[in-house]
């Protein structure tokens, strides 16, 4: 028994793109290809998808499944690493609704809460403050306004887009592809679809924003770990692609 890309794609919920994607990384190579060009995938496959949507959902990244799954990275230490991360967010959220419960029984009883005690458990994002500084105030709400009203669906579609635009690109500096070359430009419009669910960059904010991927070593790290050098890839292919592409 086999099925086609579409129809694996519909028994899934993973996009054609993605399996397309898959395949391309080598994390799931279908069982055959049809003379007409058509994936066709068999038992075996869609066990392993299986195993990639497990994974997934545990939040691994697709570089460490990879590994996983060839053998290469022990499963359990994979896990144990990420288990370790949710019990850390989880310490923090806990402290918040600690902080909100406490909050609630000094109101109820007509006290002021200590000031040192009401902002226990928040997290502050960093980077705030300096996108209004670069992009001005009205970019970062009308960002945080499109946000609100997203769907947990498409929160996680658009966090997927995002791995799948970054993991194509890595695959492509792996290559020694040049920045110019049509593959590169077509994942980098898929980057530029992505940063275009929270804001609609021009030219020159969008290789600005290229240049921010290097210049704060933050966003260095970050975009690093899916490859060495991807960083400066990305600012070069977004250069090339805002000249070319953007007013």
């Amino acid at each position: 028994m086999a099925w086609s890309t579409a129809q694996v794609a519909q028994m899934s919920t993973v996009t054609s793109r993605t399996l397309r994607h898959y395949d391309e990384i080598g994390l799931l190579v279908p069982a055959w290809v049809g003379g007409n060009g058509y994936r066709y995938y068999e038992s075996e496959q869609l066990r392993r998808l299986q195993q990639i949507l497990v994974l997934r959902e545990l939040g691994l990244s697709l570089d460490t499944i990879a590994r996983v799954l060839d053998g290469q990275t022990d499963e359990l230490a994979a896990l144990r690493q990420h288990h370790g991360q949710l019990m850390a967010e989880a310490e923090r959220l806990g402290r918040l609704a600690d902080t909100v419960s406490r909050t609630i029984r000094h109101l109820e009883g007509g006290e002021d809460m200590p000031a040192e005690e009401m902002f226990d458990g928040f997290e502050h994002n960093p980077y705030e403050e300096e996108a209004k500084q670069r992009y001005g105030a009205e970019v970062v709400e009308e960002s945080s306004r499109r946000m609100k009203g997203l769907s947990r669906e498409r929160v996680q579609q658009i966090q997927q887009d995002y791995s799948t635009a970054l993991e194509s690109l890595a695959e492509l500096l792996r290559a020694g592809t040049p920045v110019e070359d049509q593959r590169v430009q077509d994942a980098i419009d898929g980057h530029y679809r992505w940063v275009s669910n929270f804001w609609t960059p021009n030219r020159e904010a969008y290789i600005g924003l290229g240049n921010l991927y290097v210049d704060d070593t933050r966003f260095t790290e970050n975009i690093d770990k899916t490859q060495p050098g991807l960083a400066a890839y990305l600012r070069d292919a977004m250069a090339v692609y805002a000249q070319a592409r953007l007013d």
